[in-house]
């Protein structure tokens, strides 16, 4: 054992960073109960702060901190009457031998290495994504618990007060217990019919972060680095599923534009006016690899012709150099397999590149009955911009105007107040 105490709080502090969500969920599927594993995982912590430094880091950490928590769940559940009962269904308790709790945890932490520690964090996606869930619910979950992201954070990444989201994770929690969700990993059929709400999930995440709906500034770089970071996680677990790749393809080359998004006083930058030479080259090429992969496996699907759409947007060396013809082709395959409002914007968007601003007016006036639009601030703003292309100052003025009254953050509000003087000028 090293007995540096610096040593011991260096170590510490990596494990908890790199570790937490590895063994949060192993808790959590042994114990059924994410208040049970956070507590334990949390006494665990604090029994290592306490100790290390005098007797050393063990030789295995995290396998220190696995068996130390398992404890302390434990002793948890037998100094509760309710959760007694619990324990007994559990069938763990013989697990315990006789002996003082920290030799115990020490010398299990000393037979078991952290690749014997199960990586129990696809059946976290899982759970924290159950359809009987509330979307709201598997967002703050999924930060919360596989993120890594303490309350106040993620209440921070969505505008929030603190107990606001703390009632959120409260009522998700007993929904969990109530409903009877399962832990652990998922099996084959639930894998096939749940991944695609886990994989939106994280595109919500994301989107978030791309653009805020309320709030001062245009974008959240934390979040986008968040859901990057759960895509990543989830392709390691998930190394056979194509559109796991597909997604994490389209963040990182959405993500790649980041630093060219916004200006240096905050307010957002079209993609037309964008300085290309600020995006990050490094992502885009890693971005174009994993898409042109999934592109050519059979299980392709929306997330990797969002990905191929980005990855066109990527190759051209200017907006007047994008493949529109090809962008409007994916944009109608999309359609056919996501047939949203917003894709069908999209679409409308890129016929006007191909055929002109008054096709993609007609197009996008054919949307405007649709009541998810109404309130859509980027479909008025589109439609600002394509009558401005033809001319028509007022009425572009106008649509700026039910643009601004639609949600939006202030960066985006300060943007179209200055479009609509420009057109007054």
């Amino acid at each position: 054992m090293d007995t540096d105490p610096e040593a011991a709080v260096r170590i510490l502090s990596a494990v908890s960073e790199e570790d937490r969500g590895r063994l949060l969920a192993a808790l959590a599927n042994r114990f059924r109960d994410f208040d049970l594993a956070e507590e334990a995982l949390h006494d665990a912590v604090l029994r290592a702060v306490e100790t290390w430094p005098g007797r050393g880091v063990p030789a295995r950490p995290q396998a220190w901190l696995m068996a130390t928590a398992k404890n302390c769940a434990i002793d948890r559940l037998r100094a509760d009457e309710v959760r007694t009962r619990h324990l007994s269904r559990l069938w763990i308790e013989d697990e315990l031998r006789p002996g003082d709790h920290d030799d115990h945890a020490g010398r299990l932490g000393e037979e078991i290495s952290s690749a014997d520690i199960p990586d129990e964090r696809l059946g976290l996606f899982f759970t924290c994504s159950h359809p009987t869930l509330r979307v709201d619910e598997r967002i703050v979950l999924i930060l919360r618990f596989l993120s890594g992201l303490t309350t106040a954070e993620v209440a921070a990444g969505f505008l929030l007060e603190t107990p606001t989201m703390q009632q959120r994770i409260v009522r998700a929690k007993k929904r969990i217990a109530k409903t009877g969700i399962p832990f652990g990993r998922p099996g084959p059929d639930e894998l096939v019919d749940r991944l695609p709400g886990v994989l939106r999930v994280i595109s919500l995440i994301f989107t978030h972060g791309i653009n805020a709906t309320s709030g001062a500034t245009h974008t959240r770089v934390d979040l986008q680095k968040e859901a990057i970071r759960l895509a990543r996680l989830l392709a390691e677990l998930l190394p056979a599923e194509t559109e796991v790749r597909g997604l994490l393809a389209l963040l990182l080359l959405t993500h790649a534009r980041d630093r060219a998004r916004v200006s240096a006083d905050g307010s957002p930058v079209p993609l037309s006016e964008q300085d290309r030479s600020l995006w990050d080259s490094h992502l885009v090429a890693e971005g174009i690899g994993l898409v042109r992969t999934a592109a050519a496996e059979a299980g392709s699907d929306v997330f990797t012709i969002q990905a191929a759409i980005a990855a066109l947007h990527a190759e051209a060396a200017n907006f007047s150099d994008t493949d529109w013809p090809q962008i409007l082709v994916l944009y109608r395959m999309l359609a056919q397999l996501d047939p949203s409002p917003v894709v069908a914007l999209n679409a409308a968007i890129a016929l006007g590149q191909v055929c002109g601003p008054e096709a993609g007016l007609r197009a996008l006036d054919e949307l405007a009955d649709d009541p998810r639009l109404q309130r859509h601030r980027p479909f008025h703003t589109a439609r600002a911009i394509t009558l401005t292309d033809l001319g028509r100052p007022g009425e572009a003025e106008e649509a700026y105007a039910v643009a601004l009254e639609c949600p939006g953050n202030e960066a985006e509000s300060e943007y179209i107040a200055a479009r609509v003087a420009d057109l007054d000028r």
